[in-house]
C-alpha cells in the first residue's frame, strides 16, 4: 500500500468532482461471468445478506461462489467463531482463494471513535489484532464505523479525524485499510459530508470511505453529494435499496431490500459510481428477515442478478 504518497495529491483525488472518468481495464475470467457490458465493477456478497439462514462461515463462502460473486465481505465475529471451533487461518485463506474470489472487507466493531481514552486504547489494540489476522487471511480492508458514538454527544469532527488517523497508522503496518463507514442512524458520521470532512482532516493518504445506499438516505444525505467524490476516496460501496416511508428516520436495517426494489435513484447513482471508480467493489449488504427465511443460494443469486441490472444503467 502506498502509505507515503504526497498528501496534497491524495486530497485532490478525494475531492475530484471535475475528474474525467477512469479508463476501463481488462477483467479476469471470473469477472467476465458476472459483469454487465461496459463496466468493470467487482460484485461482492456481504454475508449478512444470508446470515439469518445460519449456515456458517464455510457454507456462506460456498454460497457466494456458487452464486457467481467475484468476492466476499465477511464479519469478524464469524471468522473468530470459525477459528474458536478449530478452524485454521490457512484453510480459510485457501478456501477463499480456491473459490476464485477475493476477500475484500471485514465488518468489525472496535470503539475507536469514543471520547474515553481507555476505551480507545483498548479499541486500537483490538484493531491491531484484527488487522494482523486479516493480513494473514489476505483481506484488504476493515470497516471503521462510529461504534460507541451512535447516541448522545455529537463529537468534534477534528477530534474524530485525529482518532481515525491513529487507526490508519495501524493499518499501514499490516497493509489493511480501515474504511470510514457512514452510519445513517448515528449521532456521528451519519452524513456524507461528515465522513468526507474526517478523511480530509485525518491528513493521511490512505483515508477513504465506505458509503451505503440505505445509510446515505437514512442519514439525510442527498445522492447529489456523490458528485464530489472520486477514485481515491471510494473503492467499495454497500449496495441495497430502501422502501418509501413517511419519515426516513423510521427505517431500520431490516427494511433494506434488493437494489432496484425500492425507490433509490439508481440511474443517477450508477452514473456517478462509474465516474468515481468504474472498478469499485459493489457489495450486497442486506438484513432483511424475509430473505433470511428463503433459500440462501436463491437469495445470493437474485441479489447478484439485481446488482448486475442496476449496474447496467
Amino acid at each position: 500500500m502506498n502509505t507515503r504518497r504526497n498528501f496534497l495529491r491524495s486530497v485532490a483525488g478525494m475531492l475530484g468532482a471535475a475528474m474525467l472518468p477512469v479508463s476501463l481495464k481488462g477483467v479476469n475470467a471470473h469477472t467476465d461471468a458476472t459483469n454487465p457490458e461496459n463496466s468493470n465493477f467487482k460484485f461482492c456478497l456481504n454475508t449478512s445478506t444470508i446470515s439469518g439462514q445460519k449456515l456458517g462461515l464455510w457454507a456462506d463462502i460456498e454460497m457466494a461462489e456458487k452464486a457467481g460473486y467475484n468476492s466476499v465481505e465477511l464479519w469478524l465475529r464469524d471468522i473468530q467463531k470459525y477459528l474458536d471451533e478449530g478452524g485454521s487461518k490457512r484453510d480459510l485463506k485457501n478456501k477463499i482463494a480456491d473459490s476464485g474470489m477475493t476477500f475484500e472487507n471485514t465488518i468489525a466493531f472496535p470503539r475507536w471513535i469514543v471520547d474515553d481514552p481507555d476505551t480507545r486504547r483498548t479499541a486500537l489494540e483490538e484493531m491491531k489484532n484484527n488487522m494482523e489476522l486479516l493480513a494473514d487471511l489476505g483481506c484488504k480492508r476493515i470497516a471503521a464505523p462510529p461504534v460507541g458514538a451512535t447516541e448522545g454527544k455529537v463529537l468534534d469532527l477534528s477530534q474524530v479525524a485525529e482518532r481515525y488517523h491513529a487507526v490508519l497508522e495501524i493499518g499501514e503496518d499490516y497493509g489493511v485499510t480501515p474504511v470510514l463507514e457512514v452510519w445513517g442512524h448515528s449521532a456521528n458520521l451519519h452524513a456524507l459530508g461528515q465522513v468526507v470532512s474526517v478523511i480530509i482532516e485525518s491528513k493521511h493518504p490512505d483515508a477513504c470511505i465506505l458509503p451505503d445506499i440505505y445509510h446515505l438516505h437514512r442519514g439525510g444525505s442527498d445522492f447529489s453529494g456523490l458528485r464530489f467524490l472520486s477514485r481515491d476516496a471510494v473503492s467499495m460501496f454497500h449496495m441495497n435499496d430502501y422502501p418509501a416511508a413517511d419519515e426516513r428516520t423510521t427505517l431500520t436495517d431490516a427494511d433494506r431490500v434488493y437494489p432496484g426494489d425500492g425507490i433509490a435513484p439508481f440511474p443517477f447513482i450508477m452514473n456517478e459510481l462509474k465516474r468515481i471508480n468504474a472498478e469499485m467493489v459493489l457489495s450486497l449488504e442486506l438484513f432483511n428477515r424475509h430473505y433470511w427465511k428463503q433459500d440462501a443460494l436463491d437469495v445470493a443469486r437474485l441479489g447478484l442478478e439485481k446488482m448486475r441490472k442496476i449496474a447496467a444503467y
